[in-house]
């Protein structure tokens, strides 16, 4: 049976305890949702002690399935109000297995304002005053933890921005060179994790896990099939390795799709000076590398490392969210501005996509211009340096365009609109509009999909459903979505079921599968739902309904009775 780790912030205690078999059939997303019903009320305040941080693996955690190693973080969001699941690459998950540990509930709030560390290693959890590292920025912090405790160590952390409790504040979790740049970035998870007193969690540096299999050479083989099936796929066997994420600024420029001057138009006159291609050509000139792998065992190897026009690190994992809402929503067309934007917000702790668009909801304002990269750092500079206008934008695109004045606000459910245009993307545009988590592409992102018309709305409801089930799914897993890509196949199909006969044993078959991504998608309803939320706030911004969307001039015209038929699943 696996344990967890309950850390009580309140009682300044921590111990072990194991998953009861209910809790083992979930992992990660689903683990999530389930601790969180079980144990949170609904209703209560995000930044209070009864709200709870939860920290897991995957069903697949330890094994060498492909991309397993992803870490889930999860609670009540302050930017939502909703039931809210971050997640992300990077060390965290993989060295959690190597510990045997599947989950991590924080709950209570420290007293006196106290600041602690949770370190955990082979030989137990403790909880460490962390008063010398309060106020340090992520960078600053990681390197100094590495000197602490050992070069191995992997961290999770807060910065300046869930210190002060802004609802747009992340997690951080360093990357396989220890640096801070992979993110637990939305629904101001930094902030919960601040709120209860908590800096960081430093994870040493273990053997290899004890993993029982029910099968190890069913596993193995289905599992070398399955990696054989992500490498002959075109998108993560070709072009995310080549161009990592950042492939796909061309892509959705053509498909009229790419955020601009706040969601004002869906193509980019310069989208080709922010592309992939571009970024590419710079890399190779200052020495910066794609190709990387954001976890260990992961054969897409999609991240992209880019240095600064001396050939200094600048930042990892520049994705393609990060340039399209820092670029081209804010008509910005260069690579080094928005590089630095990513820099600065994996440093202080800020969802970069949040931050993108509460810019140029600011550029709406008049705060400044769009295009004008100097006034964007400087507006991520007022977060940081914490001025009036700084703590207002830090409270994320709503609060701040709110607050301004701006009728333009491209958010659901309190968090800002991913870099997909919804309304010449209409799958994605459902899938914002009705997950449980807001507007959020990881949910169910239909930019791939072909059996439907982007800018059509037939058919878009099913898509998104299939989509959000099957991304819930692999949620459980604690495997990236990229190498799910290749399940279009239904013989890759048939190799992940034979690796989780191999691993947990039973028949497994399409249905038993992605029922965790039905039973998951219904506990996180039942959250909402109990918190407050109904189906009216499964919509999309009024303007996006009525202003139409250049080159396509298409609107989002799904309503309310076709929505309310996406992932209609009953209370738990």
């Amino acid at each position: 049976m696996s344990k967890m780790i309950r850390v009580d912030m309140t009682k300044g205690t921590v111990h072990y305890e194991p998953l009861n078999q209910e809790l083992e059939a979930f992992g990660g997303r689903g683990l999530i949702a389930k601790i969180l019903n079980d144990e949170v009320d609904p209703g209560c305040n995000p930044l209070e002690a009864e709200n709870k941080l939860i920290i897991c693996t995957g069903l697949l955690a330890g094994t060498p399935a492909p991309t397993s190693g992803r870490i889930s973080i999860g609670s009540k969001s302050p930017l939502t109000g909703t039931i809210k699941e971050a997640n992300a690459g990077g060390m965290a998950g993989y060295m959690l297995s190597r510990l045997g540990v599947k989950a991590i509930i924080v709950e209570g709030k420290s007293t006196d304002d106290g600041w602690f560390i949770l370190k955990v290693g082979k030989d137990g959890a403790v909880l460490l005053p962390a008063g010398e590292y309060v106020g340090m920025r992520n960078y600053d912090l990681t390197e100094k933890m590495r000197t602490d405790f050992g070069e191995k160590v992997g961290v999770l952390s807060i910065g300046g921005a869930g210190e002060r409790g802004y609802w747009n504040s992340t997690i951080q979790i360093t990357d396989t060179r220890g640096r801070p740049s992979r993110s637990a970035a939305r629904g101001g998870l930094g902030a919960v994790m601040g709120s209860k007193g908590l800096k960081a969690v430093v994870l040493e540096e273990s053997g290899p896990p004890e993993i029982p299999y029910h099968e190890k050479e069913l596993f193995n083989t289905a599992n070398k099939n399955y990696i054989a099936g992500i490498k002959a796929h075109p998108v993560s066997g070709e072009a995310m390795p080549a161009l990592g994420t950042a492939v796909l600024i061309n892509i959705v420029n053509a498909l009229g799709a790419l955020p601009t001057n706040n969601f004002s138009a869906g193509n980019f006159g310069d989208a080709e000076k922010i592309s992939g291609e571009n970024l590419a050509k710079i890399q190779g000139e200052r020495g910066g590398k794609e190709n990387q792998p954001c976890q260990p065992g992961c054969p897409i190897s999609c991240s992209n490392i880019y240095h600064d026009e001396n050939g200094r690190h600048l930042t990892s994992g520049f994705e393609y969210e990060t340039i399209a809402l820092n670029g081209s929503n804010c008509g910005i067309n260069d690579l080094d501005t928005i590089a630095m934007i990513d820099r600065m917000c994996d440093d202080f702790g800020l969802d970069t996509m949040e931050t993108g668009t509460t810019i140029a909801v600011c550029m709406e304002a008049g705060k400044a211009k769009f295009g004008d990269g100097k006034a964007a750092l400087g507006l991520v500079e007022e977060m940081i340096e914490g001025t009036e206008l700084g703590k207002i934008m830090g409270n994320g695109t709503v609060f701040a365009g709110t607050k301004l004045g701006v009728k333009r606000i491209p958010v659901v459910k309190g968090q800002s609109i991913a870099a997909y245009d919804p309304r010449a993307l209409k799958g994605t545009g459902v899938t914002y509009a009705t997950s449980p988590m807001g507007a959020d592409h990881t949910a169910g992102n239909s930019i791939l999909e072909q059996s439907v018309t982007p800018t059509q709305k037939e058919g878009q409801v099913q898509v998104s459903t299939n989509l959000q089930v099957g991304m819930a799914t692999f949620d459980n897993l604690g495997m990236c979505i990229f190498s799910g890509f290749c399940t279009e196949d239904p013989a890759n199909i048939g190799y992940l079921l034979e690796m989780m006969s191999g691993r947990y044993g039973g028949e497994w078959d399409p249905d038993r599968l992605f029922t965790l991504g039905i039973k998951t998608l219904g506990l996180e309803k039942s959250f909402n739902s109990k918190a407050g939320f109904t189906e009216k706030d499964d919509a999309l911004p009024e303007f996006m309904y009525t202003e139409k969307l250049p080159p396509t001039d298409s609107v989002f015209d799904i309503g309310p009775e076709e929505l309310s038929g996406a992932v209609p699943f009953k209370e738990d």
